[in-house]
């Protein structure tokens, strides 16, 4: 049996009705760690995002935060235990303002969450800047911000982004990943989805290839990057 990790899906097997697109992975990640997943389209990266927070039910396997086996609880209950996520598509209320997003991600608190809004906006500043204009009129870019921002309002102890890059700019990207970076040194585990293989995994503390939703590689993010089997099959080269 391996050391569980804080946030750990052992052995998940699921889908969506059918057959399992889920066949047996194991991923986890530490607090203060980044842990990707990464492989090629329809291996199950997203899928197993959303088994781990709950959006899809595990037919066998088990998901366990801090100890605690959390596989049977509906995302909201997961969101109260200290997890965030941060969907792909459809993580911001356009119509609403910047500042009313974030607060929507405080809904579930009871205490003064200023000084978090503060952290949120001097990790991100143009978000500070921008407060009070509605998030539909954001770039990609910028409601990416928002979603991570509202998601971090919550003072999780998990961060889990599904593909925090896809269709940015490659400055957009770099900046994205240096807020990733600064994310996990303030104690928060992170575990992201990436199409962005490489540029992933040269941060990441761990990385798990996924092919037809089993772990073909686990190792850390330089182990894997050195691998020539790997660099071969899945980085191009």
């Amino acid at each position: 049996m391996p050391d569980m990790s804080f946030l750990q899906g052992e052995s998940l097997y699921g889908g969506y009705g059918g057959a399992d697109i889920l066949q047996g992975c194991s991923i986890g990640v530490d607090k203060g760690e980044i842990a990707v997943v990464v492989g090629p389209n329809g291996a199950g990266k997203s899928t197993a995002m959303k088994a781990i927070f709950g959006m899809l039910s595990v037919r066998e396997g088990s998901v366990t935060l801090n100890g605690q086996d959390i596989s049977k609880l509906p995302p909201q209950e997961r969101v109260a235990l200290g997890m965030g996520f941060v969907p792909q598509n459809g993580n911001v209320f356009t119509s609403m303002t910047v500042k009313e997003n974030l607060e929507m991600g405080a809904f579930i608190r009871r205490d003064d969450f200023r000084s978090t809004m503060e952290q949120v906006f001097s990790l991100f500043p143009v978000l500070a800047e921008k407060h009070a204009q509605p998030a539909g009129e954001l770039s990609g870019g910028q409601r990416q911000q928002v979603a991570v921002g509202r998601a971090l309002m919550t003072r999780p102890s998990v961060l889990m982004l599904d593909e925090p890059t896809a269709g940015v700019s490659p400055i957009v990207m770099d900046e994205t990943v240096d807020r990733i970076i600064e994310i996990a040194k303030t104690g928060i585990a992170i575990l992201m989805v990436e199409q962005n293989a490489r540029q992933a995994l040269e941060i990441a503390d761990r990385g798990f290839v996924l092919v037809q939703g089993r772990n073909r590689y686990t190792d850390t993010g330089a182990a894997l990057l050195a691998d020539p089997e790997v660099r071969r099959s899945f980085l191009g080269g």
